[in-house]
Formats: structure tokens, C-alpha cells, sequence
């Protein structure tokens, strides 16, 4: 007996153009989120499984293309440095949540329409 797959459930991602070359979406928002959480760019890489040099490369890349600092690296102490998310930084997380949250309350009732007419007819 062939067991059903659950009806895939559509979803909607966030991605902001913020000019030809520069975009935040959810995955930036999420590495400034866990640079937030855990004090550096590297741990914050390695919680989402991406090298230390892609997760500086991101971070150098929201700077710029935000015209401003999100992530302020620390330097010297104890256990080396860390970076921590600048007061713009922290808004832009919120920002982007808040537009997310907006996106996702407007789309609900056709996403739940698209995921039933995607259920509609489906042999299994």
C-alpha cells in the first residue's frame, strides 16, 4: 500500500529589492538574527551551516547596500572578539519581520485557496 504524502503546504518568502544590485530577504535577515542571538559572525555562521567567509561576505554586503552598518564588529577581550547588531541593524530585523508578518496576513486566504486547489484531484 502506498502511503500519501501530506498536501505540500504553500508558503511566501519575502524578498525586498532594495536597488538593481542589493536585496535583503529571509536568509540575511536570519544571519543578522543569529549574529544577534550569538554574539559573533562566525558562530552565527556556523548555526546555519555557512563558512565564516560567506557569512562576513553577506554582512559586508548588507552594510553597503544599506549605506549603513547593521553588524559592528567587537574587538580585543578575552575570548577574542564578536559582533553585535548596530541600532540600524536591530530595526531592519524588526522592519523586515513586520513587512513578513504583513505579506504573510494578506496572501493567507489565497495561499490556503492555492493549497486546496492543489489538493483538488491529486491520486494517491
Amino acid at each position: 500500500m502506498r502511503k500519501s504524502l501530506p498536501t505540500p503546504s504553500p508558503s511566501l518568502s519575502v524578498r525586498i529589492d532594495l536597488d538593481a544590485k542589493g536585496r535583503i530577504g529571509p536568509g540575511k535577515i536570519l544571519l543578522l538574527e543569529n549574529i544577534n542571538s550569538c554574539g559573533s559572525i562566525s558562530a552565527a555562521g556556523r548555526a546555519m551551516s555557512m563558512s565564516y567567509k560567506r557569512a562576513w561576505d553577506l554582512v559586508d554586503e548588507i552594510n553597503r547596500i544599506c549605506r549603513q552598518a547593521a553588524v559592528e564588529r567587537q574587538t580585543g577581550g578575552k575570548n577574542g572578539g564578536g559582533a553585535m547588531l548596530t541600532p540600524f541593524g536591530l530595526s531592519l530585523v524588526a522592519r523586515y519581520r513586520k513587512i513578513e508578518r504583513s505579506a504573510e496576513s494578506a496572501a493567507r486566504k489565497e495561499l490556503e485557496a492555492l493549497r486546496a486547489d492543489i489538493g483538488i484531484g491529486r491520486k494517491d
